[in-house]
């Protein structure tokens, strides 16, 4: 007979064994999903009997996990910004930092709903869904589309909205960035792929071997993407709209030189969790 006690112990040993970081952390989270217990639980009765199958549930997940197969992977949906949401291979997995770029966007639209403005949002690269179905959980009075050049990913972000119970008021389209965009927004917001192509091969195993490629590669200088963005923005956004964009964590100066060019200017910024500037709102200049 397996115990809860032992079975933490086993997969945290094994995942520490294999080098893996944050063994400890990944360790109780595979236990506690797949055995439908918490922490405080595995503190106040570590003697409990596991059944076969959520061992053998755990086992396999360490096994995946030891292969770099990153936690929320195989649990196969991750929590953003307070929603549950679903992943697949054709999507990014949100992470907190992304959050940043939520946080954000959120006043300027509380203030354009304050002034009896109906918002819509554009979500570019939209993936899960998770930035537009973030704003729209905390705005009500908003609507938001979503593209993707993946018809995989807009399936997910489909199934995002409809599981957040917010597909009424978020729709979806296969685009190239604008390409088949029609209408204006309030605001146009993404987390586009901005690594540098030749440092793709450089990135955690996690992240390299399971977030779609499409999805990391910002081409020679990391930019391509922001240029797209600012070139086709302004024709699509409202009179008082905004652009607001994700970045790398080296990329401000460039970032905010290819919107100027365009005619923008930068309003706000916000910063993450480790203190590096990763979000920029732009305004028609």
């Amino acid at each position: 007979m397996t115990t809860l006690g032992a079975l933490h112990r086993e997969a945290r040993d094994r995942l520490a064994e294999a080098g893996i970081d944050n063994a400890a952390l990944d360790a109780r989270l595979i236990v506690e999903h797949f055995t439908g217990t918490s922490r405080a639980e595995a503190i106040a009765n570590p003697e409990c009997p596991v059944g076969a199958h959520a061992v053998a549930a755990v086992c396999d997940a360490v096994r995946r996990r030891i292969a770099h197969e990153p936690v929320h992977r195989i649990f196969g949906h991750r929590e953003f910004y307070g929603l549950d949401l679903r992943l697949s291979s054709a999507t990014l997995e949100p992470r907190p930092d992304t959050e940043t770029l939520v946080d954000l966007c959120l006043p300027f639209l509380k203030e354009r709903t304050a002034a009896g403005e109906r918002c819509r949002i554009l979500d570019l690269g939209t993936g899960t869904g998770a930035i537009a179905l973030a704003l729209l959980s905390q705005i009500p009075e908003a609507v938001a589309v979503g593209t993707d050049i993946s018809a995989e990913a807009l399936e997910t972000a489909f199934s995002n909205a409809n599981i957040t119970g917010l597909k009424g008021r978020f729709d979806g389209i296969v685009s190239d960035w604008f390409e088949a965009v029609d209408g204006r927004f309030t605001l146009i917001a993404s987390n586009p792929p901005y690594i540098r192509t030749r440092d793709i091969e450089a990135l955690a195993l996690e992240v390299r071997d399971h977030d779609p490629v499409k999805a990391l590669d910002g081409g020679t200088d990391g930019l391509d993407a922001y240029r797209a963005i600012a070139a086709g923005a302004r024709r699509h956004l409202e009179e008082h709209g905004r652009v607001a964009v994700e970045i790398g964590f080296d990329q401000r100066q460039d970032v905010i030189a290819i919107f100027e060019v365009e005619g923008f200017e930068l309003g706000r910024s916000a910063w993450d969790f480790g203190g590096n500037e990763r979000a920029l709102m732009f305004s028609w200049r």
